[in-house]
């Protein structure tokens, strides 16, 4: 009996052992026979697609839109909040434009972030009035989990973009057991601008475990239509890689950034068919690192550090019709208390210019009392509309996640920019953890030249 045993014990284990050859030889097929990656799609269509209509041209800003809103000297824009559920932690927020030129925004919220209560909440924009609808729910936990066919604890970054085909498509992050490190893709297709979702399918970016894949920034496009997704992972160690997504939703190639070790949620910002480069978040809260490409992603330089610090914090950019390059980051050391703009030319280094502020603490890199930090809050809040009950849900839901027993942080944080169809580039941002803020602003507005040198080792501004 103990013979037949131990025999059948060989055969599995042999049985295994030829699966795993199996799967290892199948890879090493596919990395070897890779079929021909195509080059970027111009910088030009990159913004049109991205904005709604593939292909679709991007026309100046309108002298007939509402007057911007004058912020500090010298650089303007209008500011709104997308979200509008009291009480909540929200998160990670990206953007598209939908075909009849309003925008639509998406987010997780949830009691906490992790929470199982965690949704993905949408709102829309109309262009003409700057107003943003009431957010709906569009997924859950439960819904993915139906989906799937598989426990799901818990939800995270969601990014919306438009595909070739021109519907939208939505990657989200879950979990289904660990922690962040323990992440996969969902995605799903909506036919009518975000109404109704498809079913979410599984991006299966690898053959073995299919863990440990998440996505924050914005997609690009590919001259035969396809798309290439940033993401990152952080199971053991952290790195960047490019999936490079064929028209049924399915990874046909995937490119690891060398020498990403640590740094994560890469923004790709494209210059030429062959040309781009790709700016990523440090683990380490040491510098913003950067990587380029000649050869249309095929292969990239090694990942090395900007002049710029990043205190362990997400970015996001776009490059405008006109060829110009943004970033969006905190640009301090420390914290994420100052959110700023970073402007160059197609394909040049952000190293040297002058940043310009969109929101910041008051007292960068000094801790609000809970009472300046309350009065602070709660006069922007009231300002924009909330009610005093509103007011205190959204400063008690930031005060449980920025607070201390006597002091609070400041945090304006995961930035996503867009341009419209219209000219103007768009910016949302987390305010606070507890509201998703929108600016528009005009990318042709005259700024001042910048100054000969900067220290960025101080917040600017």
């Amino acid at each position: 009996m103990n013979l037949l045993r131990t025999g059948r014990m060989a055969r599995l284990d042999r049985l295994a052992a030829l699966l795993l050859l199996t799967a290892f030889a199948l890879a090493g097929w596919k990395t070897f026979n890779r079929s021909p990656a195509s080059t970027f799609a111009p910088a030009t269509q990159q913004s049109a697609s991205s904005a709604g209509v593939p292909g679709g041209a991007i026309k100046s800003p309108s002298p007939a839109r509402p007057p911007l809103q004058l912020r500090g000297s010298n650089f303007r824009f209008d500011a709104s909040f997308a979200s509008a559920a009291p009480g909540q932690a929200v998160h990670a927020a990206s953007l598209v434009e939908l075909m009849d030129g309003r925008l639509r925004a998406v987010w997780f919220s949830g009691s906490r972030e992790g929470a199982s209560d965690v949704s993905i909440r949408s709102a829309v924009m109309d262009a003409s009035s700057l107003h943003w609808s009431e957010e709906t729910a569009i997924f859950d936990r439960k819904r993915i989990q139906q989906g799937l066919w598989r426990y799901v604890k818990k939800l995270g970054n969601p990014v919306i973009a438009r595909a070739p085909d021109g519907s939208l498509i939505l990657w989200m992050v879950n979990v289904s057991l660990g922690g962040w490190a323990g992440s996969a893709i969902t995605w799903a297709k909506s036919l009518d601008e975000g109404v109704t979702w498809s079913d979410p399918r599984r991006l299966v970016t690898s053959p073995f475990l299919n863990i440990s894949t998440l996505v924050k920034g914005a997609p690009i496009a590919y001259q035969d239509g396809q798309i290439g997704l940033p993401v990152y992972h952080e199971f053991v160690t952290k790195f960047a890689e490019v999936l490079r997504i064929n028209l049924h939703g399915q990874v046909v190639d995937k490119v690891r950034i060398p020498g990403s070790g640590t740094s994560l949620q890469p923004v790709f910002l494209v210059s030429s068919p062959e040309r781009a480069q790709i700016y990523m978040r440090s683990g380490k809260r040491t510098a913003l690192m950067t990587s380029d490409t000649g050869d249309a992603g095929k292969s990239w330089s090694p990942t090395h550090a900007t002049a710029w610090p990043n205190p362990d914090s997400a970015l996001a950019g776009v490059v405008s019709q006109t060829g110009v390059q943004w970033l969006a980051l905190n640009p301090a050391p420390k914290d994420r208390e100052t959110l700023a703009l970073l402007q160059s030319g197609a394909g040049q280094s952000f190293d040297g210019v002058q940043p310009w502020t969109v929101e910041s603490s008051p007292t960068p890199q000094v801790r609000a009392s809970l009472s300046a930090y309350e009065r602070l809050l709660g006069d922007e809040l009231k300002a924009h509309g909330a009610s005093e009950s509103q007011a205190k849900a959204y400063v008690d839901s930031a005060k449980r996640q920025l607070c201390g027993a006597d002091a609070c942080l400041q945090e304006f944080s995961y930035p996503y920019l867009l341009q419209s169809r219209d000219g103007y580039i768009h910016l949302v941002y987390t305010w606070h953890r507890t509201r998703i803020k929108h600016v528009r602003f005009d990318p042709l507005q005259p700024l001042p030249a910048a100054p000969a040198a900067v220290n960025h080792a101080a917040a600017p501004h």
